[in-house]
């Protein structure tokens, strides 16, 4: 049993027609009205694929194919179809809509599993628009309250809660995702090691530790041409010693250790006005929850040196921490049969990114299985993987979706 490629690049491309930029690729932040077209297609091709879908409080999209065995745990697979600004066309989208592909193929083979199956659609799992990162697959296995989720706002203070409710997708607590078997989760690697190795397809052996902080420095604003330098609290000068900090405690934290600077604000940004105050985000990663530790540690500490030499304040707030979490050994076996089964060359290796399947991984047997990505570029309109790729990696996760549902008769 093979899926019909044609038909998902079909709906890849329908699909990033949604909030399509351009520069080819695709901004679709969460609960937006972009979200909710790319969610209503959803619904559509689901109900066509004859899944009874449902919708729980935090926007969650779930479907299900029944198995054969109604008291049995479902096999899980999905993804999102959010998108962070001039995005790509396939970070996310590919695991929502290869889920789909896996069912069509059953249908199309009259095929029966054991199991039910089941695909969702995650909210909000960039993070992009409200932070923190992977909110709604957080919220439904209880890493984040109702409120605290509700009540996370963008930059022009739409709170998610409300957003949720204008777009239509407040759903029921009733419907929120229950235990599941296993979960399998399809997505583009978004980084080189796939292509450097030469192979299409890449079992994930677990995700790497996130933490995210923000940093507050406040100086006092002044004249840009009566202040002296000697006299000056200049808010962005302190800032910019301690991004060149977070850079080189990364370097020295080794290979494996990651930092980056994504969100900056200056105020008031004004040409000839000293900045007063400078908040930007630190992304730190790393394999090791210890380490991560050790670098918000020598962060403060960096902290307090530049501020003792500019004169100012600087707060630094860790907000939220993904840990490291390795996926489920019977579930990566099962990936790796898959591949061997369908002679595919392949490499473990770890994920740098976040992934909903991190919080899934910590209620029930998660794996994740990677497409090679062009260029090892994401989170870019420059994304992209070829057609072929995307087909191995979709057939892989029919494969593995075969083995876990237990696959009745065709």
């Amino acid at each position: 049993m093979r899926i019909n490629s044609a038909r998902l690049q079909a709906s890849l491309e329908t699909m990033a027609q949604i909030g399509r930029t351009a520069g080819g690729g695709v901004t679709r932040l969460a609960l937006s009205d972009e979200d909710k077209a790319a969610r209503d297609l959803l619904a559509r091709w689901l109900a066509e694929a004859g899944l009874t879908v449902q919708v729980d409080d935090f926007g969650n999209m779930l479907a299900r194919r029944p198995g054969s065995d109604p008291a049995a745990a479902p096999v899980r697979l999905g993804s999102h179809l959010d998108t962070v600004r001039q995005g790509g066309r396939f970070d996310g989208a590919l695991g929502v809509l290869a889920a789909l592909e896996v069912v069509r193929t059953l249908n199309d083979a009259g095929a029966v599993t054991r199991r039910p199956i089941e695909i969702v659609n995650w909210t909000n799992e960039e993070g992009a628009r409200f932070e923190p990162a992977m909110l709604g697959s957080g919220a439904a296995t209880g890493r984040f309250t109702k409120a605290f989720v509700y009540g996370r706002a963008d930059r022009e203070g739409r709170t998610f809660g409300d957003e949720l409710v204008r777009i239509g997708y407040c759903g029921d607590p009733a419907q929120r995702p229950g235990p599941a078997h296993a979960y399998l989760e399809l997505h583009i690697e978004q980084g080189p090691v796939l292509e450097e190795a030469g192979v299409p397809v890449g079992v994930v052996e677990g995700i790497i530790g996130i933490t995210w902080c923000q940093v507050i420095v406040e100086g006092q604003s002044a004249h840009a041409g009566t202040m002296p330098l000697a006299r000056r609290r200049d808010a962005l000068q302190a800032a910019a010693h301690l991004v060149l900090a977070a850079r080189e405690l990364a370097r020295q934290a080794g290979p494996d250790a990651r930092a980056t600077v994504g969100r900056f604000v200056v105020e008031p940004n004004v040409t000839n006005v000293i900045p007063g105050r400078v908040s930007f985000s630190v992304d730190f990663r790393h394999p090791e929850a210890a380490l991560l530790d050790r670098l918000v540690e020598q962060l403060h500490a960096r902290a307090e040196q530049v501020a003792a030499a500019e004169g100012v304040r600087i707060s630094i707030e860790r907000f939220w921490t993904s840990e490291p979490t390795p996926f489920d050994p019977a579930v990566k076996e099962t990936i790796e049969a898959a591949v061997r089964e369908l002679g595919m060359p392949f490499q473990r290796l770890w994920s740098g990114a976040g992934h909903d399947a991190k919080y899934m991984q910590d209620c029930c047997p998660s794996g994740m299985i990677f497409v090679r990505s062009q260029g090892g570029l994401s989170h870019c309109e420059q994304e992209a993987s070829t057609p072929e790729d995307i087909a191995a990696g979709a057939n892989v996760l029919l494969a593995a979706t075969l083995r876990l549902a237990e696959l009745v008769s065709r």
